[in-house]
């Protein structure tokens, strides 16, 4: 069963009166209802507020790291381990073919369900996650193969065991050794970036945000009970802090902004991989027509931009 939020309720209805149309065979109610919920798509997806559109980014429909590694990556070939301490299953590493690219694929991959959930850790991974994404990335490296990085976490996991082995540590390194591979990466939040546990697979040639992704240092959650210590701040949070893509786009902290369908990826999954690995295809094919000392040196600017402004 789908799920839909308080703002789409509208759009739920106008998608059951088709299924009824149809299963009546109905093509003149059909016709008129569709027009209805292309309207109704407009007026409710339109004017969406910073807080609706962190609600679309955890949407539970949403499609996650699998999902886009199923839709567009052929023989597919999981790589798993840090080969220091275990497999973090909330960081997944493949190598396999976007139309026809060799291509390393590392994604952040909250699970479905509640058995799924747990075995992802939720999306947070631990240090040796991070560990195992520079470990696929050096490998791909190697082999002169792009990598493609997917950002979907609500932060890097705080526990105890994960900071014994060296969380900030896992994270700081893939920051320091990211900026030196020598193949094009490029970067996609595609749901909820959080703080530094998304960032330890966003430093790339490329950082890219679908439409309804979100990226902050803290959840608005978070932000509402340090700052006023009252949970019911949460949407006044989101507002602050600026988290939407076309927030970050502005602030020149991002590079694009990918349009993904304006009803959502979580209605239009295989259309919005799609998005993706054109956006992938087409940066990967202009980073190779740079020699490696050019690329390089493109993406120390583009680091070393950010944060900066003029008065």
């Amino acid at each position: 069963m789908a799920t839909y939020l308080e703002f789409e309720k509208r759009i739920e209805q106008i998608k059951n009166d088709i299924d009824s149309a149809r299963a009546k065979n109905d093509e003149v109610a059909i016709e008129s209802l569709t027009n209805d919920l292309e309207k109704e798509t407009i007026k409710s997806m339109k004017g969406l507020s910073d807080y609706q559109k962190l609600q679309l980014a955890r949407h539970p429909d949403r499609p996650y790291a699998l999902d886009y590694i199923r839709f567009m990556m052929d023989d597919a070939y999981e790589i798993h381990g840090d080969r220091a301490f275990r497999d973090d299953p909330a960081i997944l590493c493949y190598i396999g073919y976007i139309d026809g690219q060799k291509t390393m694929l590392i994604g952040e991959q909250k699970g479905r369900g509640t058995k799924h959930k747990l075995k992802r850790n939720f999306g947070m991974p631990n240090p040796e996650g991070y560990r195992k994404a520079l470990r696929a990335v050096k490998l791909a490296e190697k082999f002169n193969i792009p990598v493609l990085m997917l950002i979907d976490t609500p932060g890097a996991y705080p526990g105890l065991g994960a900071e014994e082995r060296g969380q900030s540590e896992a994270i700081a390194k893939n920051l320091f050794e990211f900026t030196n591979i020598k193949v094009p990466m490029i970067s996609v939040v595609i749901g909820e970036g959080g703080s530094g546990g998304a960032l330890a697979i966003g430093v790339a040639d490329k950082l890219a945000m679908m439409r309804y992704s979100v990226f902050a240092v803290i959840s608005p959650e978070g932000c509402a009970a340090i700052l006023w210590n009252d949970p019911s701040k949460v949407e006044q949070a989101a507002k602050a802090l600026k988290i939407t893509a076309q927030s970050l786009l502005e602030y020149g902290l991002i590079d694009d902004v990918l349009e993904e369908p304006l009803i959502g990826a979580h209605r239009t999954k295989r259309k919005s991989a799609n998005i993706v690995k054109a956006y992938f295809l087409e940066n990967v094919k202009a980073l190779k027509e740079l020699s490696t000392e050019e690329m390089l040196e493109q993406r120390y600017k583009r680091l070393t931009s950010v944060g900066a402004f003029s008065e």
